[in-house]
C-alpha cells in the first residue's frame, strides 16, 4: 500500500495494558519489548544518524514512489499502518527532543522524563522513558499510539520507580508550565456551535485568549519561549519553556494561573467575573485588547442577545432594577432588535432616567459583561500540577485526522484550524510529490507540515541557544570563583 512501511503487518501490542476510563488514567503502566524477531525489524528501518536529516533513511527516491491504490480520503486516522507510516516519514522526533531537553546532549530533563502512550485499542501505558530521541522514535514505530503525553522529569528514571523504597525518592522536578484552553468552555456564549463542534466564528475566542494569556506571560511574568499548539479539533495547548518555568514548584503553578484566571464558577444567571475594583493592571489591560473585537466578534459574529435565553442573561448581569425593567419592556416589544442594538439600548434607557445606581456602577457592570463574553476561559487545574501529562505537539488528533502544529502567535489572527493539514492529507502529498533525481528531501518538506516544522524548528533553536548561553555563564562564573 502506499507510504507504508510494512504492508499487512501491524504493530505488536504492549505485553500489560489498561483500558482508558472517563478519568484520568492511575499510576498505571507497562514496558513493551517487542521479541528478537520484532526488534530486527525495527532495526532494519532506523538510522542511528541523530542529525536533523532524522528522516532520509525511510525516505523512498522521488522516482520510486508508488501510486497510490486507495485515495488517500480513506484512510483512517488511527489506522495502525497510517500511525506508523506518519511517526516514521513524518514526526519531528530530533526537534521534539531538543525542545525537550534544551540541549543537543542527552540531559536528564529528557531521560528522566515521563511520556504516556494512548495505543489503537485504547491501552493507556504510563510512566515510559527515553536516553534518546532515536529510542522514543523506534517505541512509537513499535506501539504506533494514537497519540502520546509528555510529563515532568522525575528524580529517577520513571522506568526504575518501583525498585525505589524510600518514600519520596520518586518525585517531579520539572515541566514545562502550561495552559489548557477548550471551546467547550465557552458553550454558555458561543451560539454558532456547541461541544466538539467549532467554527470561524467561535474559534475567534481562541485567538483572543492567545492573545491574551501570551501578553500576560511576556509582559508580567517575563517569560520568552511560548509555544502554542493547537489541538487538533477544538482547543489550543500554551507550553512555556523557559528554564524558571519549567522548575517551578505546584504553589507557584497554582498562584500563575490564578493570576490569569478571571472567570470563575457563575451559572445561573450568575457573573463568572470576580474582577474587583479598581481592576488589576493585567485586567484592564486585557479588557482593553478584548473591547477592539467585542462589537465585531461578540455582539455582530455571535449576537448572543438577539434570542430569549441570551436576553434574559444579559438583563441578569445588570445589577439595576429599574433598567432591567426598561429594557425589557422595550424588548419586548421590539422582539427583533440585534445584540447590537441591544447592547446600546443599555446606555440610552440609563440617560433617559432609568437607573438607580451610579453610572461608574453601570460602566462596571458593563465591562464584568464583556469580560464575561471575551476573556480566557482556562482549564486552571491543568496549570497546577507538575505532574500533569499533556498532549505532545505534532501527534493526530484520532477524530479529526488534523496534526496539533504549533500556532505562530505573531500571526494568530490568521492561523485557521480548518487549513490544517490532515494525515491524510499530508500521505497524499508524498505521493504526489515529484522531484529531481538523486534531490535529497525529506518527507515532511514534500508537505504543508512544512511551514509548522520550520516554526517549530526555530523555536528550538532560539531555547537552546539560549539554555547553552546560560550554561556557559554559569560555568565561566564558578571557575572564576576558583580563582585565588
Amino acid at each position: 500500500m502506499p507510504h507504508s512501511v510494512s504492508p499487512g503487518s501491524s504493530p505488536p501490542a504492549a505485553a500489560e495494558d489498561t483500558t482508558m476510563s472517563e478519568a484520568p488514567p492511575q499510576s498505571t503502566d507497562a514496558t513493551s519489548r517487542p521479541s528478537q524477531s520484532e526488534a530486527t525489524k525495527l532495526e532494519d528501518i532506523f538510522s542511528d544518524d541523530v542529525s536533523d536529516d532524522e528522516f532520509s533513511s525511510s525516505a523512498p527516491k522521488p522516482s520510486s514512489q508508488p501510486t497510490s491504490s486507495l485515495p488517500t480520503t480513506t484512510i483512517r486516522a488511527s489506522d495502525p499502518d497510517t500511525l506508523l507510516t506518519f511517526y516514521q516519514r513524518l514526526f519531528p522526533f530530533r526537534p521534539l527532543f531538543l525542545w525537550l531537553n534544551a540541549s543537543p546532549t542527552p540531559q536528564p530533563q529528557f531521560m528522566n522524563r515521563e511520556f504516556a502512550f494512548v495505543l489503537p485499542n485504547d491501552a493507556y501505558i504510563r510512566y515510559q522513558s527515553f536516553p534518546t530521541s532515536d529510542a522514543l522514535r523506534k517505541q512509537c514505530l513499535q506501539m504506533t499510539p494514537v497519540r502520546f503525553e509528555i510529563g515532568p522529569e522525575y528524580t529517577l528514571n520513571p522506568r526504575d520507580r518501583k525498585s525505589v523504597r524510600k518514600q519520596g525518592a520518586f518525585r517531579p522536578v520539572t515541566k514545562e508550565l502550561v495552559f489548557d484552553i477548550d471551546l467547550t468552555d465557552y458553550d454558555d456564549v458561543r451560539t454558532c456551535c456547541q461541544k466538539a463542534k467549532i467554527c470561524p466564528k467561535c474559534w475567534v475566542f481562541a485567538t483572543l485568549a492567545i492573545k491574551v494569556i501570551d501578553k500576560a506571560l511576556r509582559e508580567d511574568f517575563g517569560f520568552r519561549h511560548l509555544l502554542w499548539v493547537y489541538s487538533g479539533r477544538r482547543g489550543v495547548h500554551c507550553w512555556v519553556s523557559d528554564r524558571r518555568a519549567r522548575g517551578m514548584e505546584d504553589a507557584t503553578r497554582k498562584s500563575v494561573a490564578g493570576y490569569l484566571e478571571v472567570l470563575r464558577g457563575g451559572g445561573q444567571g450568575k457573573s463568572k467575573v470576580s474582577a474587583r475594583r479598581p481592576l488589576h493592571p493585567h485586567v484592564e489591560r486585557s479588557l482593553k485588547m478584548l473591547d477592539r473585537d467585542f462589537e465585531r466578534c461578540i455582539l455582530e459574529g455571535q449576537d448572543p442577545f438577539r434570542e430569549e435565553e441570551g436576553e434574559k442573561k444579559l438583563l441578569g448581569l445588570i445589577p439595576d432594577l429599574q433598567l432591567r425593567e426598561a429594557l425589557g419592556k422595550k424588548w419586548d416589544s421590539s422582539p427583533d432588535r440585534s445584540s447590537k442594538q441591544k447592547w446600546a439600548d443599555i446606555d440610552a434607557l440609563a440617560a433617559q432616567g432609568n437607573l438607580t445606581i451610579s453610572t461608574s456602577q453601570l460602566r462596571d457592570a458593563k465591562q464584568d459583561i464583556r469580560l464575561e463574553y471575551t476573556y480566557p476561559r482556562l482549564d486552571a487545574e491543568v496549570s497546577k500540577k507538575l505532574n500533569h501529562l499533556l498532549k505532545s505537539p505534532f501527534v493526530i488528533h484520532p477524530g479529526t485526522g488534523r496534526v496539533c502544529v504549533p500556532i505562530d502567535v505573531s500571526r494568530v489572527d490568521e492561523f485557521d484550524p480548518f487549513a490544517v493539514p490532515t494525515v491524510q492529507e499530508l500521505l497524499g502529498e508524498i505521493d504526489a510529490w515529484r522531484g529531481e533525481e538523486g534531490e535529497k528531501v525529506q518527507d515532511w518538506q514534500k508537505t504543508s507540515l512544512k511551514p509548522y516544522v520550520d516554526y517549530f524548528k526555530k523555536f528550538v533553536d532560539g531555547l537552546v541557544k539560549e539554555e547553552s548561553g546560560d550554561k556557559k555563564r554559569i560555568r565561566e562564573e564558578e571557575g572564576d570563583g576558583m580563582d585565588f
